[in-house]
């Protein structure tokens, strides 16, 4: 990441790259977002933050809407205002211009993209088991079946996957349907007279009785339900009139998601207690059981597997390619940059991301700890996000752009800063995986500085498709 200028030349050449084809109207979009959010976290976590709050589970999930929506603001000032940089590295690189800043950034959102895709693995072998009658013995059972699963996403990978908006939509539609079956049962079974409503007012206070502490807990959780939002920015450059359009619908698609989660929370709470739903791995089975017993359950957890195997793969597959990228940029050691010569992917980058997935889901494999990691680096990621918007309102465009209020940005990063500490009660195993995952990113980048410098190669300016492309999905 050099800090030479381009030359006329290349100026003129890159004006003259052909634009992205403007194809996704406000339906089309309104889908696509609300399929980049929803998936593992409701799926696989509703249980867990019931754990911590009892019968409120919805209020930790109302809270993390709450953080998301503010610092969705904050993206919306960016990508409207640098169309064709979106990604946080390049936000963080254009607001403070320190290369190690860039690309820590850039790896943090490279590691919440494989500790999202493990805790999805995780999920899938919990439901596996569950629905189709495996009854795996302990978590080795689901440990040696989250890796096999997580080896199939790395063939895939490796063989070449082409995403398309319009399979987007099929795969929203099947995470969509589970979420809905949920809601019904719920609502029918209340109707029916079934389960109990009250539960949803009944808080499980901390040990010294305080009811603010628990929930802050819960929410380091149920944020990672929420991922997703930010990835969707991506789209802006392919959206009809962005500049109009692009704001309202990404609020909407918040708005839906966040309106689905706490009625998933409320009908699971409705009908399965808080205690029955911490326990394990697979809460919305238990709750589609207890709701509707004659409802076929394996329908449901095939809907479920689908639904986080999908995450999983465009999680390996963002993660792979932006390791591939930050070894293009030499800020990466250049072997990760090699690609096959026939499928022409990234095979040692996706070997070094399945690694690291392979070391997730044997040596920590609870979802908690796995999805909790996930949500603390993009917290992280969001508060530098929330700091980038107000550092570059020096910086003036000659188009027209979204401009948030200058509260939401402040507010953004004290937010997201509050609920990345340690004293949210965020275990601290989280700190460690997150620790660790970093540390490698700077040994790494450590040794890249050391070959660079023997071989007289210095970094290049970082670009859209290289580090400042898609973040993790849900």
């Amino acid at each position: 990441m050099s800090d030479t200028t381009l030359s006329p030349s290349a100026v003129q050449s890159k004006a003259a790259e052909p634009s992205l084809h403007r194809v996704m109207g406000p339906w089309l979009l309104l889908l696509f977002i609300v399929g980049d959010i929803l998936g593992t976290g409701i799926y696989a976590l509703t249980g867990q933050v019931a754990k911590q709050v009892g019968g409120v589970v919805w209020l930790p999930f109302l809270v993390a809407f709450v953080v998301a929506m503010i610092t969705a603001f904050s993206y919306l000032e960016l990508v409207t205002k640098y169309p064709r940089a979106a990604g946080a590295a390049l936000y963080a690189h254009k607001a403070f211009g320190v290369h190690f800043i860039t690309f820590i950034v850039a790896f943090a959102v490279m590691c919440s993209g494989i500790t999202s895709a493990s805790t999805a693995s995780r999920a899938f072998a919990a439901n596996m088991s569950s629905a189709f009658g495996l009854n795996l013995a302990g978590g080795i059972g689901i440990t040696l079946l989250g890796l096999a699963f997580m080896a199939i996403v790395a063939a895939v990978n490796l063989r070449g996957v082409g995403e398309s908006v319009k399979a987007n939509v099929v795969l929203t539609c099947v995470e969509l349907t589970g979420l809905l079956i949920v809601i019904f049962v719920g609502l029918w079974a209340i109707a029916a007279g079934q389960g109990d409503v009250s539960r949803i007012t009944q808080f499980k206070p901390a040990g010294d009785g305080g009811l603010f502490w628990p929930v802050i807990a819960a929410t380091t959780l149920a944020f990672f339900a929420m991922v997703g939002f930010e990835d969707s920015v991506n789209m802006a450059e392919e959206t009809k009139d962005p500049t109009r359009i692009f704001p309202k619908i990404l609020l909407a698609g918040l708005v839906i998601t966040g309106a689905i989660y706490v009625l998933v929370s409320i009908s699971a709470i409705t009908l399965v207690s808080p205690e029955q739903l911490g326990e394990g791995e697979t809460p919305l089975l238990k709750v589609v059981a207890a709701g509707a017993p004659n409802f076929p359950i394996w329908i449901f957890g095939f809907i479920t597997m689908f639904a986080v195997a999908n995450s999983a793969l465009i999680n390996m597959l963002m993660a792979s390619r932006l390791v591939y990228g930050m070894s293009r940029e030499h800020v990466l050691p250049p072997a990760l940059g090699k690609v096959h010569a026939t499928r022409r992917t990234p095979y040692v980058a996706i070997a070094f991301t399945t690694l690291l997935a392979f070391a997730l889901i044997t040596f920590v494999g609870e979802v908690p700890a796995l999805g909790g990691t996930t949500a603390l680096l993009l917290l992280c990621v969001f508060t530098v996000v929330n700091i980038a918007v107000l550092m570059l309102r020096k910086d003036r465009v000659e188009h027209e752009h979204f401009r948030t209020p200058t509260l939401l940005p402040v507010l953004g990063a004290a937010f997201c800063a509050f609920f990345a500490g340690p004293w949210t009660g965020r275990d601290p195993v989280q700190y460690k995986i997150a620790g660790v995952l970093v540390g490698i990113g700077i040994v790494l980048w450590l040794v890249t500085i050391m070959v660079n410098r023997a071989a007289g190669v210095r970094p290049s300016e970082p670009t859209m498709e290289d580090i400042g492309g898609h973040g993790p999905v849900n």
